[in-house]
């Protein structure tokens, strides 16, 4: 079948459909981590760090993974692509099974692991999807429709959860204080079962959504118009880490996740510090979400027509900077409503680091589009940073680790997206 460029307004209609519905799909998964981490420290007995490998197990799949997922795009093209990444994270809801009944962590990091594999070939087919099937100066915009889908899934994926798995938590928590240890075994491992049910709903869904992509009129996307556009830039270009501006925006990407996952996946555990009760914490991870969610809309309405995205990322990395002062330096629910506030200033970043890291790669854009997955791991190693410090100096000094995070970034969005030669 003949390969096609999506370049008429017309043409992108559907394929954006279809794209917006996977990213929901990605931010449901992917935002389930926010009740998951308290909730396995609950039924596991994890400290802070320890809880945090469920981040970690999540997104250093990317790293693993990024590369064989662009390998396997080249073998499948992106619409196979896509519906192979569903079944493999139908995949790995499916090992919460056997993890819930034994209530074993390593097996619940397993599937964590597996989920994150899926969610690799994904985003390395649907980002540049996005990206390449209008302008470069709206590629921001148009990234931003998708972080709506994507964040508000996040929004409301841990409250559900949180209703199957966690509407008695502070009773249940209250209540096990109380029992011997045999007793408490019994209530941890009725605990850990609750998942389950949750995660069969989320197999069938995951399953079904990638025989839909396989039957949609998703048409492929081939680079050949890039290339030839760009054929001057990068024939004088040997490897792909000939492009400075890739190599600093991966790194940019690194640090922007890693801040990101923070925001959105500590602020339960933060609020649990403060002596804030469940019943009102679960509903922390929300409020990220709705800031990132307002954050977005801000760039559907003003990129590129009123701001650029370059502006929006400077704007966005010194607003992060602000709002770290603001969640270590004030007290109670005021401190997490700074946090919260980092869903705003994350939400351009990755929409306007994107098409700045990839412009002009030509050739290279399906390697590029795996480096920048790869740079996904920041969600991986960071927030271990801040369960360090969480379990050390306390979780809200932890929020220290954000400052330097978004002084690189505006780096980046000042001088590092402009640097085209390491000499």
């Amino acid at each position: 079948m003949k390969s096609t460029t999506i370049t008429s307004g017309n043409s992108t209609i559907v394929p954006m459909i279809i794209i917006s519905a996977l990213f929901f799909i990605f931010g449901f998964v992917t935002w389930l981590n926010g009740i998951l981490i308290p909730y396995l420290q609950m039924a596991c007995g994890l400290t802070d760090f320890q809880a945090l490998f469920v981040a970690f197990a999540f997104y250093i799949s990317y790293t693993i993974m990024a590369l064989p997922s662009a390998w396997v795009l080249k073998k499948t093209g992106f619409k196979n692509g896509m519906m192979f990444g569903l079944w493999i994270m139908a995949l790995g809801t499916l090992v919460f099974i056997p993890a819930a009944l034994t209530r074993t962590y390593l097996t619940f990091l397993i599937g964590l692991f597996i989920m994150g594999t899926g969610l690799a070939i994904l985003q390395t087919a649907s980002n540049p999807y996005v990206t390449i099937m209008g302008p470069r100066e709206s590629a921001a915009m148009r990234m931003s429709i998708m972080g709506i889908c994507n964040k508000g899934a996040g929004a409301i994926a841990p409250l559900i959860l949180a209703y199957y798995i966690l509407s008695d938590g502070d009773a249940f928590m209250a209540n096990l204080l109380t029992l011997d240890e045999q007793a408490k075994i019994i209530a941890l491992d009725e605990l850990a079962r609750r998942v389950i049910n949750p995660y069969i709903v989320m197999t069938i869904v995951l399953f079904v959504m990638g025989i839909g992509v396989r039957l949609a009129p998703l048409p492929e996307i081939e680079t050949e118009d890039e290339e030839e556009q760009n054929s001057g830039v990068v024939k004088t270009k040997k490897t792909i880490f000939d492009f400075p501006h890739l190599i600093l925006g991966v790194l940019a990407l690194f640090l922007y996740v890693g801040v990101e996952v923070i925001a959105g996946d500590t602020i339960i555990r933060y609020g649990l510090s403060l002596g804030i009760e469940m019943e009102k914490a679960k509903a922390f991870t929300s409020y990220t979400m709705a800031f990132m969610i307002f954050g977005y809309i801000i760039g559907i309405l003003l990129i590129p027509k009123v701001i650029s995205q370059t502006l929006a990322l400077r704007v966005s990395a010194a607003l992060g900077i602000l709002f770290s002062f603001g969640a270590v330096f004030t007290s109670g629910f005021t401190s997490i409503l700074f946090v919260a506030l980092f869903g705003l200033s994350n939400a351009l970043v990755w929409p306007a680091v994107w098409p700045l890291a990839i412009h002009n790669l030509g050739k290279f854009i399906k390697t590029g589009s795996a480096l920048l997955i790869m740079a996904i791991a920041g969600g991986a190693i960071i927030p271990l940073i801040w369960g360090k410090l969480s379990d050390t100096i306390g979780a809200q000094q932890a929020y220290w680790v954000m400052v330097p995070a978004y002084a690189y970034i505006l780096f980046y969005a000042l001088k590092g997206h402009k640097i085209k030669s390491w000499k």
